[in-house]
């Protein structure tokens, strides 16, 4: 006669601690971030220069109005200091249109944008020559920025 084996005594399961939970949450939390991060690199590279563009455009005039108002700050206000900077603006200023394909025919865009040229090329036809001179300038450029944002943003 066999005998059939003792049946395994069962231990007593002790609950997980607190500490446990905490390091699964703290790896998931982990895990989940990088994901996210991966994700937004993945979704940036997808963007082409035209995604790039507008922002890329408004980022080079706030450089540009930085380095104007830079040199005021400086009492570098001679003409060799600001045409350049100046230059480059009305430059940029081409590329308004092209940049905001979808305001082409937003006619207030597009006037806000001539405006931007002539007062650009009215600054070039006589550049300041004195920190006063500039100041005017900066802040006649920066009041055709503005009225632009305000309109076309809104």
């Amino acid at each position: 006669m066999s005998t059939a084996p003792p049946p395994p005594t069962q231990s007593p399961r002790t609950p997980p601690s607190a500490a446990g939970y905490l390091v699964v949450f703290a790896i998931g939390l982990l895990m989940g971030i990088v994901l996210i991060v991966v994700m937004l690199r993945v979704l940036d590279a997808r963007k082409t220069w035209q995604d790039r563009y507008p922002a890329a455009l408004m980022q080079l005039y706030q450089a540009q109005m930085a380095q104007l108002s830079g040199n005021l700050d400086a009492n570098r206000c001679a003409t060799s200091d600001t045409v350049g900077h100046l230059q480059t603006m009305r430059a940029l200023s081409n590329d308004l249109e092209p940049a905001f394909p979808a305001l082409r025919d937003h006619r207030g865009f597009v006037a806000h944008a001539a405006d931007a040229r002539r007062t650009l090329d009215t600054a070039l036809a006589s550049p300041p020559v004195d920190c006063a001179g500039l100041r005017t300038t900066i802040d006649s450029i920066g009041a055709t920025c503005s009225a632009c944002h305000q309109d076309v943003r809104g």
